[in-house]
C-alpha cells in the first residue's frame, strides 16, 4: 500500500513515518512543504514529495492521485495564529479529502483531537476554541465524504517513547487526559488496512489495553 502521510514532519507524522518505513506491507511518503525537510526523512529511509496545503486544491491532488490511502496529521502549531489555523487544520484538511474522493483514493485516516464535537468542551482552554472549531468541521467533511475513513482523536499528546497501554472509546467522556504519540503512530499503522475501523471516530487516551485489544472493543 502506498501511502501518504500529510503532516509527515510533525511530532505524529514523523513517529507515523518510522512505523511505515519499518512495516514490509507499507510504502510510505512524506507530505513536507520545505526542501530543507527532506533530511530528516532520507535518514529514514522514507520518500518525500514537496508541497504546501496552502496551495490549490488541483496541486494538492496532483500528488494525492499517485497513492492508495491518505494520513493526514497536519496542524498549523501552536505558534502560529488563528488564521492558519483555519487555513491548514480546516481548508487543508478539506482540499485533502475532496482531492481524495475526487481522485479515487479511498482509504483516509484522520488525525484529529477529543472532544472535537462538543462544543461546551472547546472554550475551555484559552485560545483554543478556533482549533476545536477545525477539527470539528474537517471531520464532518470526512464523515459526508464517501471515503473509508477512520477518526482518532487522541487527548493531550506526550513525547514517550513507547505507546503503552490505551483505552479507546466512541465516548470523549471515558478518555483519560494524556496519551503518548507513539501509541497513535501505531494506532494509525493499524488501522490503515482493518476494515471494521472504516467509518469509525476512536476517541483515545492512555488506558489497560494494547493497541490491537483496545481497536477490537471499539470495533466490535
Amino acid at each position: 500500500m502506498k501511502v501518504l502521510i500529510i503532516g509527515a514532519h510533525g511530532k505524529v507524522g514523523q513517529r507515523i513515518s518510522k512505523a511505515m518505513r519499518a512495516a514490509e506491507d507499507v510504502e510510505p511518503t512524506a507530505f513536507i512543504r520545505k526542501e530543507e525537510q527532506k533530511p530528516l526523512f532520507e535518514e529514514m529511509g522514507v520518500d518525500t514529495v514537496v508541497e504546501s496545503l496552502e496551495n490549490t486544491p488541483e496541486a494538492i491532488g496532483e500528488v494525492i492521485k499517485n497513492y492508495d490511502a491518505v494520513v493526514f496529521t497536519a496542524g498549523s502549531g501552536g505558534k502560529t495564529g488563528h488564521d492558519k489555523t483555519m487555513e491548514i487544520d480546516l481548508d487543508g484538511a478539506i482540499k485533502s479529502i475532496n482531492e481524495a474522493e475526487k481522485h479515487g483514493v479511498k482509504r483516509f485516516v484522520m488525525v484529529g483531537a477529543s472532544h472535537s464535537d462538543d462544543r461546551s468542551y472547546w472554550g475551555k482552554v484559552d485560545g483554543m476554541k478556533p482549533y476545536y472549531t477545525a477539527k470539528h468541521y474537517a471531520d464532518l467533511e470526512l464523515k459526508r465524504s464517501s471515503l473509508d475513513y477512520t477518526i482518532l482523536r487522541p487527548v493531550l499528546l506526550t513525547d514517550d517513547d513507547e505507546a503503552g497501554k490505551v483505552l479507546m472509546t466512541e465516548n470523549p467522556d471515558e478518555v483519560g487526559s494524556e496519551i503518548p504519540r507513539q501509541a497513535v503512530a501505531e494506532t494509525v499503522l493499524t488501522v490503515l488496512k482493518d476494515p471494521k475501523t472504516y467509518g469509525k471516530v476512536i476517541e483515545m487516551s492512555k488506558g489497560e489495553d494494547k493497541i490491537a485489544d483496545a481497536l477490537a472493543k471499539v470495533c466490535s
